[in-house]
């Protein structure tokens, strides 16, 4: 388990970590503006998502608790996403 959680949140970590920085450095050269393409319940999904996956991580650990808590963030996610 400990495992898994922990090359989920490595990948998410690395995508979240390198690909929106280069692309927000990237926008200061390019004409456009730089859109995620969220809404605003999105924007606090992905911020509490961070805030509790940063919990996570500071301790070395997770529990199963926190592990339930990240799936609870995702399904919130995925059903706010797929709402009209």
């Amino acid at each position: 388990m400990q495992v898994s959680l922990n090359l989920g949140l490595g990948s998410a970590m690395a995508t979240i970590g390198l690909t929106i920085p280069s692309i927000a450095v990237a926008s200061i050269w390019l004409p456009t503006s730089l859109e995620l393409g969220l809404g605003a319940v999105q924007i606090v999904l992905f911020s509490v998502t961070m805030v509790v996956s940063a919990l996570t991580i500071v301790p070395g650990r997770a529990t199963r608790l926190q592990g339930i808590t990240h799936l609870v963030l995702l399904a919130a996610f995925v059903f706010v996403s797929m709402s009209p």
